[in-house]
């Protein structure tokens, strides 16, 4: 369904980094739906091209590899950036880590080299981050104030974050949205859901960790109110209101698939498959989305079992 707000605004010029990911196509697919146009930065300009020209978009979207050929007389009204490899993945070691940062940090201040010399600024710049910035607190709420903590990931979205802040130098407003985990058709639903319905479901851990999530709807409604609302600027919790802990997570998801709910991975397993990216699964965050809800953002999806429900329908 196109977000009501991409089809009020005045046709807006947009560059996005991220935009054949698991949020990226969906935002893009609805711009063009809209009758925006799009630039992309992609690894692969060719494909990107290919995957959004056969949705009927010929014209409206161009792709380019290299910041260097993006022309400094480009007009853009909105910069949306979400590139970023995967952080669940191979396990953290030294060169893993770097690529984590090549791929935000690096890669953002690549997009703020091409900032300075842009002739015309944009409006906005709506930079992607996740809630990994708080560090793994348990069950402590923690708002748009609480801090960063000395951890990978911390560090990580804090880096990320101060290079998406430089481009305020020039007048560009920021708006930096803290991700939780990004519920959806496709995504890591399916992966999460897999074991319940083999049948072998259950928690990890001691099933006492926060689970602090979004759907993608809402992120994309959010990064469309953000284009539309000149107020916005600042850091953002993009997590919904309800966060379950893992065991609420487990039994939820048992309940709606009709599957038992028996089994446990202990965090011992975990860490030593995973190493520190275990912390991921055997440690909590509970992100409360307190700016967005005092500025009276209603959420489509503000329940786990309304996103589980849209994944089982999908």
């Amino acid at each position: 369904m196109m977000n009501q707000y991409f089809a009020q605004l005045p046709l807006q010029q947009v560059l996005i980094t991220g935009g054949t990911g698991f949020i990226g196509h969906e935002l893009v697919s609805q711009l063009l739906a809209a009758g925006h146009r799009v630039s992309l930065f992609s690894r692969r300009p060719e494909q990107a091209l290919r995957t959004f020209t056969a949705q009927g978009a010929a014209g409206q979207i161009t792709a380019f590899s290299d910041w260097n050929s993006l022309d400094s007389n480009a007009q853009f009204d909105a910069v949306i950036n979400l590139a970023g490899s995967p952080v669940v993945g191979p396990r953290w070691s030294a060169a893993r880590k770097q690529v984590l940062r090549d791929s935000r940090v690096g890669l953002t201040n690549q997009l703020f080299g091409w900032l300075q010399r842009a002739t015309h600024k944009p409006a906005v710049l709506i930079n992607g981050s996740a809630i990994g910035y708080y560090g793994c607190r348990g069950d402590e709420p923690l708002d748009e104030n609480a801090s960063p903590q000395n951890e990978f990931m911390s560090d990580l979205c804090r880096e990320w974050e101060e290079a998406a802040i430089k481009a305020e130098a020039f007048g560009v407003r920021v708006v930096r949205l803290r991700l939780g985990l990004v519920f959806g058709p496709g995504g890591a639903f399916p992966k999460l859901l897999l074991p319940f319905k083999l049948g072998v479901g259950g928690r990890m851990g001691d099933g006492r960790q926060v689970m602090s999530w979004v759907h993608r709807n809402d992120v994309i409604a959010v990064i469309a109110r953000a284009i539309a609302n000149p107020d916005m600027r600042g850091a953002y919790n993009m997590t919904a209101p309800q966060a379950p802990t893992q065991a609420e997570f487990a039994a939820l998801a048992a309940k709606l698939l009709h599957r038992p709910n028996l089994f446990v991975t202990p965090a011992c397993v975990l860490e030593l498959l995973l190493g520190e990216m275990a912390a991921l699964f055997t440690k909590g965050q509970r992100v409360v989305p307190k700016r967005l809800l005092d500025e009276g953002y209603q959420f489509e999806f503000a329940t786990l079992e309304a996103a589980i429900q849209d994944e089982l329908r999908a």
